[in-house]
């Protein structure tokens, strides 16, 4: 008895030892992960509606796993599958039985009896032949994962992983390539069909069962009507749809960020900041002003729209649809030269400075800085120009002018605090061509360069005067503001002030013909814009802002290919003012009074006005801008009785002097300006007995300018070439005698041009007139070029 006793405790001990193995095996048979199948990539709007999607790396439309099931598809799916889904645990054994009988009957396989459960772990076991013993393991891989998993988690998974026919996997992708619309959206035809499909995913092909499949469907209606699932109305609607046709495509709204996230997050759900309606209307303004463009062999273009207040992309049209020319290339990541796009910044720099006033005058005179010559677009001189008007027509030689002063090197680091990632290269690498495009940019950083200008200044009050830190950022696409491609997040460094001047000056821009008249609507929209336009027209541009939202348009070839009539004005410009035509009409931006004040300056000159300032106007200025020098162009002038001369104490008597304020700009200045400004006041020439006895300048060197550096060419033959100085003279037909290095060069009259070859080294140049009035300026020639 006891070695019989021994012998059962030996085997209990066994046996536990047995079951305790078994379940340990049980509770790790299940993989962590059932499924490893890559995913589509798909991209829906703000809103859950789907942008595009890209086929996954096994090239099948399967869709990353969704969460839910929806209600019409699941009944239906229960229904059809699995009556008793939500009571067993994941095994019918009288489904098994019933399957197994009939199989017996037919000496075949013809029902396995499964469950939507062991359906799941089939499809996770991909591949395996369907025998006894699979049979056998699904049913213990099913307990298994109904112990571990919610009803509705196992639904998700069925939904997300079913073949649907063809190369289509899951629910949702089947939904939108048979219907078009979400699965949220199927009616209750469409989600029958949809459900039937999983087992026999070869019903769908068009010209191929397609009555099988109607028969399968129209059962499966019946059956829920039986079941109450329908009523009468409802039943006879979805009996009477239509079978689904040939694949459709997926929409394809925003194809260029679909591209960027396949390539960055591929295989993921991302729910981004577009909004899907405006994103359809800016595609199709692109389209309709490409077509146009394309006459003229401009086949490229792209916008970019972005709300001021959060940065959030609202729409991203990276290119014009199609591949024929490039189009599939991201135009708003690509780095191109962003011609005039930067002027405002610089614009706003120089005010917050206090290096010029909105109004100052700036000179538009022939302009050459170490052998750079910057030309104006219309190749003529205005001789001294409002800075603001100088902004608003985009002059080139006043904004090159201005980075001189303001300093190349200072301006790259603004630039690059301001969110610009695409400055690689030290400051003197790009020079004062900076700020003509010199160095390449994206759509992206132009943009959101302008948002944070424009967020600066709109949360000015709000944060009592203070721009914080986070106002200067990227774009945000992402819902999460987890971005594709991150950015600084930089210093505002312009104040509010700066900003809104700068503002107020871009919104007399001169809008293209399509906006004629403008002006004159009392609903016109507020928009403080420029366009940029790049050497060799290959780029035209056109960036616009409002308190709530920023506009930037690109058109041109994508593979840098300049065409005749590619300007910013002519082709961009239309297409930003149409998208934000369609978009809801803003205010404008409350000027930051704590950081400006009400001053006089002198209309002609912008200065802040002297006590010989005859006219005057009353304007804000930021509060800095009172300590700038007070106008330097009215002086006050001796002229006899007739007033045709001046004079001095020295040549006439007290009592027949008449003193008169006059706008005297100097010589080199004067010399353009008379020709654009009928009403500009020559001085009158001095009296022959009085010459020699002014204090105001006869003379003005166009070039070179002091203190300048110059280059010297050499000839294709190796001769030394030469320099060609140039003057002006208050009275163009006063004989001037030149020196250089005190050596006597030659002599001029009307046209004050001199052509001399000084060697490498400091040299002085010295003009003096037939009347004794002369000027001297230093130069160096640094090599021969």
């Amino acid at each position: 008895m006891i070695r019989i006793l021994r012998v059962l405790r030996k085997r209990w001990r066994i046996a536990v030892a047995i079951f305790m193995v078994a379940l340990m095996a049980y509770a790790i048979l299940l993989p962590r992960e059932l499924f490893h199948d890559p995913a589509s990539t798909v991209v829906y709007d703000r809103d859950h509606r789907l942008l595009g999607a890209r086929i996954a790396a096994d090239d099948q439309w399967r869709f990353p796993p969704c969460r839910t099931v929806p209600e019409k598809f699941t009944r239906a799916l229960i229904a059809f599958e699995d009556r008793y889904f939500f009571l067993h645990p994941g095994v019918n054994p009288g489904s098994l039985l019933r399957a197994a009988w009939q199989n017996i009957q037919e000496g075949r396989i013809v029902s396995g009896g499964s469950t939507i459960t062991m359906q799941v772990i089939r499809l996770s076991r991909k591949g395996k032949p369907r025998t006894v013993g699979e049979k056998l393991l699904e049913v213990i891989l099913a307990t298994r994962l109904e112990l571990k998993y919610s009803k509705s988690s196992i639904l998700a998974m069925y939904a997300s992983y079913a073949p649907f026919g063809g190369n289509v996997v899951g629910l949702d992708a089947a939904s939108w390539r048979y219907y078009g619309i979400p699965a949220e959206a199927l009616s209750w035809a469409g989600a029958a069909t949809l459900a039937v499909l999983p087992n026999n995913p070869a019903l769908i092909h068009p010209g191929r069962n397609r009555e099988l499949l109607r028969q399968k469907r129209d059962r499966l209606l019946d059956l829920l009507l039986d079941r109450g699932e329908l009523d009468t109305l409802t039943w006879r609607l979805a009996l009477a749809e239509e079978l689904p046709g040939p694949p459709l495509p997926l929409p394809s709204k925003a194809p260029h960020v679909v591209d960027r996230m396949t390539a960055t997050q591929p295989g993921t759900t991302a729910i981004i900041t577009i909004d899907g309606y405006l994103q359809e209307h800016v595609n199709a303004i692109i389209a309709r002003h490409s077509g146009r463009h394309g006459l003229n062999g401009i086949h490229n273009a792209a916008a970019l729209v972005l709300s001021v207040p959060s940065g959030e992309v609202l729409a991203y049209t990276g290119n014009v649809p199609g591949k024929a020319h490039g189009n599939d290339v991201d135009v708003i990541r690509s780095i191109r030269s962003p011609g005039s796009l930067l002027k405002p910044v610089l614009f706003a720099a120089m005010l917050d400075d206090g290096a010029m006033l909105p109004g100052t005058l700036l000179p538009d005179i022939p302009t050459i800085i170490s052998g750079y010559s910057p030309q104006n677009f219309s190749m003529t001189y205005e001789g001294a120009v409002p800075a603001f008007r100088a902004l608003e027509r985009s002059l080139n030689i006043p904004a090159v002018r201005m980075l001189r002063e303001y300093q190349y090197d200072r301006f790259h680091a603004l630039l690059t605090r301001m969110g610009i990632t695409t400055l690689n290269r030290p400051p003197g690498h790009y020079g004062l061509s900076l700020i003509l495009g010199g160095a390449g940019m994206t759509l992206w950083d132009i943009c959101g360069l302008y948002a944070g200008m424009s967020r600066t200044l709109l949360y000015y009050l709000e944060y009592a005067g203070y721009a914080p830190r986070r106002n200067i950022h990227p774009p945000a696409l992402l819902t999460d503001s987890a971005e594709i491609v991150s950015g600084p997040t930089g210093d505002p460094s312009l104040s509010a002030g700066a900003i809104y001047l700068t503002f107020e000056a871009l919104l007399d821009v001169n809008r293209p013909e399509e906006e004629s008249g403008w002006e004159y609507f009392t609903s016109a929209r507020r928009i403080a814009w420029k366009t940029g336009t790049s050497f060799g027209f290959r780029d035209g541009w056109a960036v616009g802002t409002t308190p709530e939202y920023v506009v930037g348009v690109w058109v041109g070839n994508a593979d840098g290919e300049g065409r005749t009539g590619l300007t910013g004005i002519e082709t961009a410009a239309p297409i930003m003012f149409e998208i934000f035509g369609i978009m809801p009409p803003t205010g404008w931006f409350t000027p930051p009074y704590d950081e400006l004040e009400k001053a006089a300056v002198c209309r002609n000159s912008g200065h802040i006005a002297s006590p010989l300032c005859p006219e005057k106007d009353s304007i804000l200025i930021l509060r800095r801008g009172l300590n700038t020098a007070p106008c330097p162009y009215h002086k006050t002038v001796h002229l006899d009785k007739e007033a045709r001369y001046r004079v001095s104490a020295g040549c006439e008597s007290l009592a027949d002097i008449h003193t008169e304020v006059w706008f005297i700009l100097p010589p080199a200045l004067e010399w353009y300006y008379k020709a654009k400004n009928p009403l500009y006041r020559e001085l009158p020439p001095i009296r022959r007995d009085c010459q020699g006895s002014t204090e105001i300048s006869m003379l003005g060197f166009i070039y070179p300018e002091p203190d300048s550096r110059i280059y010297i060419p050499v000839g294709i033959d190796g001769t030394p070439g030469e320099a060609v100085f140039e003057v002006a003279h208050r009275e163009p037909g006063t004989r001037l005698y030149w020196h250089i290095d005190k050596e006597f060069t030659g002599t001029t009259r009307y046209y004050h041009r001199m052509a001399a070859r000084p060697g490498k080294g400091d040299h002085t140049l010295r003009v003096v007139d037939e009347y004794g009035n002369q000027a001297a300026i230093r130069f160096r020639v640094e090599s021969e070029k």
